[in-house]
């Protein structure tokens, strides 16, 4: 079996080559197939992808978002991630409120109409200054609803309590690590029409076994590109904690995917991708003396002998 880099690789070929051409959400087309399930051994190195650079920092600062449960994208911005700010921009652009230029169709129009651009850039960074300095404007337009932090901390009941899902895997794992049913889900039907954008990678769950600790995440909708290396190092980085507070060595992380696709405007920046080779997998240190989950910081972990390609730059679906 292909694990690892590689098997992400031949996955970007197997849909470029035998993938069905379809219309999507954002109207930009796709490349796609259905059920797909790749696996990495995290005992091996860390698996940030080295035929591109992945951007760890925005990785690790998004998986902190969520594990704190917030759903404004003020925490990212503070930490200077903006890979959530266009559902965000998308929502203040279409509401009564906005007195800007037209901002239709803001994600295709930037890439092709330079003036355009110079536009959505102007009206981008004020949406910016306006979710960090305006606490009005940022309860309002920074809230992306209940998305994955809301339903992996604060899961609400039909009898109005709430149900902290991520702490209580961490305590499962820890007092009954042979139980299956270490599970987390982010879909949440009933929320699923006030999020901002209903959650792509939806349930996820843990085993032991050996005295080491996997995850498998079902991931309904992979944009392979553009989201999936970041989904494989979040999920990767999030094993690792879990596990450091269990006390526990780490295994494999096993990702599974629904719909599996290729936009069309990302189908040079694949192939390019897929000229390059492999290069050695980082490391993962862990610093410091926290004993929960739910104390890290930024400062507390970091991947060491990273030495990728460059990055490879594509436009966002929205």
């Amino acid at each position: 079996m292909i694990t690892g880099e590689q098997a992400y690789l031949d996955l970007c070929k197997h849909i470029l080559e035998h993938g069905t051409k379809k219309e999507d959400r954002t109207n930009t087309g796709t490349y796609s197939v259905f059920g797909h399930q790749m696996r990495f051994d995290l005992s091996k190195g860390f698996p940030l992808l080295t035929t591109k650079k992945v951007p760890f920092r925005l990785v690790a600062s998004e998986l902190l978002w969520f594990i704190k449960g917030d759903t404004n994208i003020r925490y990212l911005l503070e930490h200077n991630n903006n890979i959530w700010n266009e559902w965000a921009f998308e929502k203040w652009v279409n509401s009564t409120e906005y007195k800007g230029p037209d901002m239709k169709d803001f994600g295709n129009r930037s890439q092709v109409d330079d003036a355009f651009k110079a536009q959505y850039m102007e009206q981008m960074n004020l949406f910016k200054q306006n979710v960090l300095h305006d606490d009005v404007f940022a309860a309002k337009y920074g809230s992306l609803g209940s998305v994955y932090g809301k339903q992996w901390r604060e899961w609400k009941t039909s009898n109005d309590t709430t149900i902290d899902q991520l702490k209580d895997v961490i305590t499962s794992i820890k007092h009954s690590p042979d139980s299956r049913r270490h599970i987390v889900s982010a879909w949440n039907p009933e929320d699923v029409p006030t999020m901002a954008l209903p959650p792509c990678h939806t349930l996820f769950q843990f085993y032991v076994a050996d005295g080491k600790l996997s995850c498998q995440l079902y991931q309904r909708s992979a944009d392979v590109f553009l989201g999936v290396p970041f989904n494989i190092a979040s999920y990767a980085l999030l094993t690792h904690l879990i596990a450091y507070e269990c006390g526990l060595e780490v295994g494999e992380f096993v990702h599974t995917l629904g719909d599996a696709h290729i936009y069309l405007n990302h189908v040079e920046q694949v192939k390019t991708q897929l000229d390059r080779d492999v290069r050695s997998m980082p490391e993962l240190n862990i610093t410091g003396d926290k004993q929960s989950i739910f104390d890290f910081e930024m400062s507390d972990f970091a991947v060491v002998n990273y030495n990728p390609h460059p990055s490879i730059k594509a436009p966002i679906a929205v």
